[in-house]
């Protein structure tokens, strides 16, 4: 907080920003103006919805210190900048950029508000860094309902991949270390996104869908036709990475294109999962040559972006907003960001220096502790005030628990490797 204190003029709005920050961090079962005034003793949401609409702060600048803070501690020049859209279901018709569409988040179409978001992904951790609200025409081609949102008049339709474009480059000319760019098939699909990529040469490893088409010395070929042409002898058990079950094991092929910039390396990739055989299929482009175990990799850090989405959902209430304005939805989004990141690098920073073993526990026998624990840990510490004998007596009993299943774990293991 005191990192993005400058960006608030007065002291009212900065105390309000903390009190909002805390609130998203809070174990509540709600996080909106309304819950969090009670939770910090409030009468009335009246000064978090001012900080929210009406105060003079601006949240592409907080959004700016949100970003410097995450690469502060997780920045790596091979990090992969992951982008995906999430849908938020919402009644009504007055709530900037809501219409029927499809959403992910209910898998149909449904009432509801779609982002675009930016995730920095790096080997030391993740953490979103950048949000766009997508616009359909049924709100840019009316500006009587733009202005009833506030919505800025410069501001017209852009295609989820446009907003993507702009995020990456965005990021890229603050300076941002990144060596590569991932999504789904929304962006995979999408040539200009792709081109764009290409031009500030970072590399890709994007989603396609099954009819995408490349250009190969025998011309052009739909990627599921490819697929079958693929040997047998050519095919590669590789790990994703490592998932809550373990290693997420595929076979992967490499097929090399002919399409895009001739200075590159172009190819289309294929997973084949080893149980059920169905097949996805990713186009690639590096400015060097790479290994594929390279390019298996960027495609698995895909993973995270979804993480970060049930993370900042579940942990700091990015979803749960009851806001109706374009300046009042980024002002809540990027605080929320800004919450979750707390977390994610609180998190990075507890596993740095611990060297994990083959079991994924770290050499004193505990396991490495998640966003959720942080947030409970924090929420019992400092955001809940300890006040009371009981309190603390519940602290100290869960303490002593934990400690007494790491002793347990740490015994366990040490029998079981002796000879």
């Amino acid at each position: 907080m005191g990192r993005i204190a400058g960006r608030f003029a007065r002291v009212e709005p900065r105390f309000r920003a903390r009190q909002l920050v805390l609130g998203l961090l809070a174990d509540l079962p709600r996080k909106n103006c309304w819950t969090i005034a009670e939770h910090v003793g409030d009468a009335t949401p009246g000064g978090l919805q001012h900080l929210l609409g009406r105060a003079k702060w601006d949240a592409d600048l907080v959004r700016d210190d949100l970003r410097e803070f995450v690469l502060e501690h997780l920045a790596d020049d091979e990090a992969v900048l992951v982008v995906d859209e999430t849908g938020d279901l919402k009644k009504g018709t007055h709530t900037v950029g809501v219409q029927r569409q499809y959403t992910g988040t209910a898998g149909r179409i449904e009432n509801s508000q779609v982002a675009v978001y930016l995730t920095y992904t790096s080997r030391h951790g993740h953490a979103g860094i950048d949000r766009a609200l997508y616009l359909p025409k049924s709100w840019t081609g009316d500006r009587d309902r733009c202005e009833q949102a506030s919505v800025p008049d410069e501001v017209g339709f852009a295609t989820k991949p446009q907003l993507a474009q702009q995020m990456i480059e965005r990021v890229l000319d603050a300076g941002t270390p990144a060596a590569w760019a991932a999504g789904d098939e929304v962006y995979g699909d999408n040539p200009k996104l792709r081109a764009a990529l290409e031009k500030r040469g970072l590399g890709y490893v994007l989603a396609v869908s099954c009819t995408h088409r490349v250009l190969t010395a025998a011309g052009p070929q739909r990627a599921d036709h490819l697929a079958k042409r693929v040997p047998r002898r050519a095919w590669q058990k590789l790990s994703a990475g490592r998932g809550a079950k373990g290693h997420r094991w595929y076979d992967w092929a490499l097929v090399a294109i002919t399409a895009g910039d001739p200075t590159g390396h172009q190819h289309l990739m294929i997973r084949r999962n080893r149980t059920t055989g169905e097949l996805a299929y990713y186009r690639c482009y590096s400015p060097r040559p790479v290994p594929l175990s390279t390019l298996v990799k960027v495609a698995g850090s895909r993973w995270t972006v979804e993480e970060t989405f049930q993370s900042s959902k579940g942990l700091a209430g990015l979803d749960e907003h009851q806001v109706r304005r374009w300046d009042s939805w980024h002002r809540w989004v990027t605080l929320a960001l800004l919450a979750h990141a707390f977390l994610a690098v609180t998190a990075a920073l507890e596993r740095r220096d611990q060297v994990p073993t083959d079991d994924g526990t770290s050499p004193g026998g505990l396991i490495p502790l998640t966003c959720n624990e942080i947030q409970r840990l924090f929420t019992a510490l400092v955001v809940r005030p300890v006040r009371d004998t009981a309190h603390r007596l519940r602290w100290s009993t869960w303490r002593r628990r934990h400690q007494a299943r790491a002793r347990h774990s740490h015994y366990r293991r040490q029998t079981t490797l002796q000879p």
